[in-house]
């Protein structure tokens, strides 16, 4: 009979909305610092255009984070039908005020689309640094690791393969056309998920103690909801749990840090700017 000493320890649940909350307290702390000793703090500027939902929804969450750590938020809200003139010289407007340290853009208007492109970059590299900083907070060492990334897409596979290089990780990358990519990912002391396949990535493909980051985030129907349907990741989590070492679940695992990244770049941004 298996003693208890020796089954397997599930994973250890790396949760995002814990960190997310530690990385906040610690930019209120250091907000404060700033406004005592300089008598100024971080500025986050958010420009939306139109009444979507999602954007307004998105933005009042940004807004509510800024006021719990201190920063100051400056709202702009634009018409959809806002000329592209007045809009980029409001843009500018914001980028020339030495109160604001970092600017978002969100909006439907389809003939701003470089500005579009520019708030994607943005939100995709807070996104990006909040995976890297998921294995740091778990005390994960990246230098020397064997990395794989699972997805090549422009705006998350290929960039954190390149984030993960700069952190001294030997990096693959998995894709569609990947021979055998189960033996590859196998590998993989650290494994990013970011294919947006629901549950691709089995139990069995994963190296026992790995670390995985979870990007993926796929509806799949569920009765049992009242939405009917749940998300889930590209990890087969219970699978996955009887084998990793680290795990982030789907959702509550990437996507709270977004938020938090940003403001930490804010931060970041205020502090060169007020100190020099």
């Amino acid at each position: 009979m298996e003693s208890q000493s020796d089954q397997k320890k599930e994973a250890t649940i790396i949760d995002g909305k814990v960190i997310a909350q530690t990385i906040r307290s610690e930019i209120a702390s250091e907000v404060r610092h700033l406004s005592d000793k300089y008598g100024k703090v971080p500025g986050l500027a958010v420009v939306i255009v139109g009444t979507r939902k999602d954007s307004q929804s998105y933005v009042s969450m940004k807004r509510k984070a800024c006021a719990e750590v201190g920063i100051k938020s400056f709202d702009v809200d634009l018409p959809e039908q806002v000329p592209e003139a007045e809009l980029i010289s409001k843009v500018h407007e914001l980028n020339a005020d030495p109160d604001v340290h970092a600017s978002k853009f969100t909006g439907s208007s389809t003939s701003v689309s470089y500005l579009l492109v520019f708030e994607v970059i943005i939100q995709w590299v807070s996104f990006m640094q909040g995976c890297l900083e998921l294995l740091s907070r778990s005390g994960i060492s990246i230098k020397g690791k064997k990395a794989v990334v699972v997805g090549r897409s422009n705006i998350v596979g290929l960039p954190i393969s390149l984030l993960l290089l700069k952190a001294d990780a030997t990096v693959t990358v998995v894709h569609s056309h990947t021979h055998d990519p189960e033996s590859i990912i196998r590998e993989a002391d650290i494994i990013i998920a970011a294919a947006g396949q629901a549950m691709m990535i089995k139990g069995s493909w994963i190296k026992p103690g790995a670390a995985i980051i979870d990007v993926g985030t796929n509806a799949v129907d569920d009765p049992s909801k009242k939405a009917g349907y749940r998300l889930v990741g590209d990890v087969d989590f219970k699978e996955a749990c009887k084998v990793a070492g680290w795990i982030t679940p789907v959702p509550g695992g990437v996507g709270p840090m977004t938020v938090a990244m940003l403001l930490k770049n804010t931060l970041e941004g205020a502090k060169r700017a007020i100190k020099q």
